[in-house]
């Protein structure tokens, strides 16, 4: 005979963001549903109980964990939910890096929904480890643990009717899915003409003028604020306006951070803005789970019992968070256990020369000739097409090299690039995370510290590296080249090493790992370095340095 579930019960402060009342009562829930939610005005408790926290838009290979190590760290945060795109592990292994998300998330209770990548490899410009055609994502989305289509990153693409994107829209349509946007820039009749052609939000935003076109366009804007992407500031005044079509998202973001923080920091920064408190949390937590349809309780009778407890508005400190009924974090510790990841990669990189990062310009000594130049800004994306005259490097002037190098191929040629806005005053920086398709990319001083960068993860099979002249360490990440096989506490803490070395050897910039990793996103204007070479997204074209 079966035993039916024990019936457990918490008052305090019931955050009904249905009604957008607060009242005092009590959550009673039998297994993994809410029974009942009583008011109750003899309860004095004065902690909060409400929804837990759902990130709209996240990759969570950006974390640099599995799917079970993230979660171990997100709950502490009241973190119940993602939306999660796997196109970073797609972009290694195809469908098997889709796969391998997919059964790693179902060792944990936090609820992962994933997509099916619309854009592997992002574009035809560079080397990518797979690729996914419409047929693929077509059986991507057939999967009923597949939620939506992935962020469409092509967006020239959409513009310009590419086949295999319209036949990805279509069955994400025929699946009764969400399409997601990125769109970095599109303003005005552009961006009406992407949202006609399917996507409906869009996270790439990152001034309010740009939002509020691809609001006039009918897609949802996902304020975002990550390690490198950072634009909660530009856009919380949405918030107020249209609080109905805002979710929040990190996109990227790295484990130094994720121990500290997640979306419960998006809250308390809305609320200290004078933002609506229900506002905020419809945007925090109702709005993803209604425009996706997920399988996420928001504290109501029947719904599972995903729910958050609140300090208070004031600090808004979670102090317990619960997924189907289980307590999964309480007192800033994780109660999820740590599980072992399985190793899956692809790497054929073999070790460089500093030969091998000379910078290829024409033979003719033109007087005053100017080369293309990267400027990267700090907490942004997107990146400025400059031109200066520079011979090579010029260190004091902040103009060093950026190079490329192709991971799934031993012997080709390695691109390089100059690129301002590091600040490295020596030595050099290399990761294997570099957005869409993960080739090495590394950004240094000299020659054979980028030689000595890139060999280490190469000899690692993947990872982040600093090299300079009192340090030589390395953050190894086995899956994929993304993900590192330890604890997560330990991954931050060995991230944070490297991020104040690199800090010491001049980088200016907020979180310079993953900015660098974004140095080689065609997708994202204007002018990025792909492993065939420096690409501009406004010519939608190669480009030479000089």
């Amino acid at each position: 005979m079966k035993t039916q579930a024990r019936v457990q019960r918490l008052s305090g402060q019931i955050v009904d963001l249905q009604r957008r009342a607060v009242f005092p009562g009590t959550v009673k829930w039998r297994g993994t549903r809410i029974a009942t939610i009583t008011r109750d005005d003899a309860v004095k408790e004065t902690r909060l109980i409400m929804p837990g926290l759902v990130d709209a838009h996240i990759h969570i290979e950006s974390s640099l964990l599995p799917p079970s190590e993230f979660a171990r760290l997100a709950v502490i945060h009241g973190t119940v939910g993602t939306v999660s795109d796997p196109h970073e592990i797609a972009n290694v292994l195809g469908e098997a890096g889709v796969r391998y998300m997919l059964a790693d998330a179902k060792r944990s209770p936090l609820k992962f929904n994933f997509g099916a990548p619309s854009c592997v490899p992002a574009t035809g410009f560079e080397t990518a480890g797979a690729k996914l055609d419409a047929k693929a994502v077509s059986r991507l989305l057939a999967r009923k643990d597949v939620r939506y289509l992935a962020e469409v990153m092509n967006f020239p693409g959409v513009l310009g009717r590419d086949p295999q994107l319209l036949a990805m829209m279509a069955a994400a349509r025929r699946a009764g899915k969400q399409i997601d946007g990125h769109a970095p820039g599109l303003r005005g009749e552009q961006a009406a003409a992407y949202a006609k052609a399917g996507p409906t939000t869009d996270h790439e935003c990152f001034t309010i003028e740009e939002a509020r076109d691809k609001l006039a366009a009918g897609m949802k804007i996902l304020i975002r604020e990550g390690s490198a992407a950072r634009n909660f500031a530009a856009l919380a005044p949405l918030l107020k306006s249209h609080p109905d079509r805002c979710m929040f998202c990190c996109d990227d973001l790295h484990p130094d951070l994720l121990v500290r923080r997640h979306l419960d920091e998006h809250v308390r920064r809305a609320l200290a803005s004078g933002a609506d408190k229900f506002d905020v949390l419809r945007a925090a937590c109702v709005n993803p789970v209604e425009h996706y349809t997920l399988n996420v309780g928001l504290l109501r009778e029947g719904d599972p019992a995903d729910f958050i407890v609140v300090d208070g508005w004031a600090r808004f400190r979670v102090e317990r968070t619960y997924i189907d009924g289980a307590l999964v974090a309480s007192g800033g510790r994780s109660r999820l256990p740590r599980l072992e990841p399985k190793i899956s990669n692809k790497f054929k990189a073999r070790p460089v020369k500093p030969e091998d990062f000379a910078l290829a310009l024409p033979t003719d000594d033109k007087a005053g000739r100017k080369l293309n130049v990267i400027e990267a800004l700090n907490g942004q994306l997107v990146t400025k097409h400059l031109t200066l005259p520079v011979s090579e490097c010029d260190v004091a002037g902040d103009v060093i090299k950026l190079a490329v190098v192709n991971r799934y191929a031993p012997r080709a040629p390695v691109a390089v690039g100059l690129v301002r806005g590091f600040g490295l005053k020596a030595g050099a920086l290399a990761s294997t995370v570099a957005h869409d398709s993960h080739n090495i990319v590394a950004v240094g001083a000299d020659d054979a510290s980028l030689a000595a960068a890139v060999n280490l993860v190469i000899a690692e099979r993947g990872g982040l590296s600093v090299v300079g002249p009192r340090v030589k360490a390395v953050l190894p990440l086995p899956i994929a080249g993304l993900m590192s096989a330890v604890d997560g506490r330990e991954a931050a803490r060995v991230y944070t090493k490297l991020d104040r070395a690199a800090k010491k050897l001049g980088s200016r910039l907020d979180a310079p790992f993953m900015t660098l990793s974004f140095m080689a996103l065609l997708v994202i204007p204007d002018l990025k370095l792909s492993d065939r070479g420096l690409f501009s997204a406004a010519k939608w074209g190669f480009v030479p340095v000089g």
